[in-house]
């Protein structure tokens, strides 16, 4: 919650039932909200990259130091048993065909320093993305086309709320003949005891820590309606699935979520329609003009 109304600051651009966007530089807007209050923070931000990109972001030699200051207000803000899902992605060294370690170091530093906890760490795979860097995948044909972003479930502490109840996926056609035929108990090759237990119908398969989410969105009513108002959208939208695992899987109905990096604000949107109170933080105005259009999907598609 905001400290005060009565800061002019902290004035939404736009809010619909369950939250609202700010334009500004979130370093500055997060500290209208009140410590220990957020549920969840899930985030995209800008990658680093060796390229520097129209939506702005760090290289990564200098990615550490810029996203520290972030981290450590996120901390502040976050409920005791609150989750931080950072989705990052990866980046060549300049002019050679290995990779950046900068993810991996930003981990250990939000970890060692600033007092985070690893809950689990995920992998965001898009089979959809093309085969790049062309440099290295499509011309001389020495690297595989990278496909997987990490993502980092952080908490503030060793018991982040979480059900994995919530994110179950349907069961194969292997394990719907098994619980329609039923499986003698018995202890397997590898030395696993699989006892009666593992016959009973949960309801759906817990999900693995690979998440298969193609990102393919190409006719949306929110890139219909930027097109229409002459806004360019955001170029670096992650697919409403991603927000929807986590916020299922890690908050409950009327939970506040926060997204520092907002851009097409895809958080906001999925929280709006899983009611969990949420806030969104965006620098770029056009992006935040463009995103109110999010809102307009239901309409357009009834």
């Amino acid at each position: 919650m905001p400290k005060s109304n009565k800061s002019s600051i902290f004035s939404p651009y736009y809010h619909q039932n369950y939250g609202a966007i700010y334009l500004g530089d979130s370093l500055e807007l997060i500290k209208h909200i009140e410590d220990n209050s957020i549920n969840l923070i899930l985030t995209s931000p800008p990658f680093a990259l060796a390229r520097k990109k129209e939506y702005g972001n760090e290289s990564a030699d200098k990615y550490i130091e810029w996203f520290l200051p972030f981290a450590y207000e996120f901390k502040k803000k976050l409920t005791d048993n609150g989750s931080f899902v950072l989705d990052l992605g990866g980046a060549y060294l300049p002019g050679n065909p290995v990779r950046s370690i900068y993810q991996y170091e930003l981990l250990v530093r939000l970890c060692k320093e600033v007092g985070f906890f690893l809950a689990q760490e995920f992998y965001h795979y898009n089979p959809a993305r093309l085969p790049t860097p062309a440099e290295w995948v499509t011309i001389r044909r020495i690297r595989v086309k990278d496909s997987v972003n990490v993502v980092w479930w952080l908490s503030k502490t060793p018991n982040p709320k979480a059900d994995n109840r919530q994110v179950l996926k349907p069961y194969s056609q292997s394990m719907k003949q098994l619980l329609k035929n039923g499986y003698q108990a018995k202890i397997r090759p590898s030395g696993h005891d699989i006892s009666d237990k593992f016959q009973k119908d949960n309801q759906g398969a817990i999900p693995p820590n690979l998440l298969e989410i193609a990102n393919t969105e190409s006719n949306s009513a929110y890139l219909r309606r930027c097109k229409v108002a002459g806004i360019k959208p955001h170029p670096a939208r992650f697919p409403q699935a991603f927000a929807e695992f986590f916020i299922k899987f890690l908050t409950e109905r009327d939970d506040i979520v926060l997204d520092p990096f907002a851009g097409s604000n895809t958080t906001g949107f999925v929280a709006e329609v899983l009611q969990r109170r949420w806030f969104a933080f965006e620098i770029n105005e056009d992006y935040v003009r463009g995103s109110i259009y999010r809102f307009h999907q239901v309409e357009d598609e009834a």
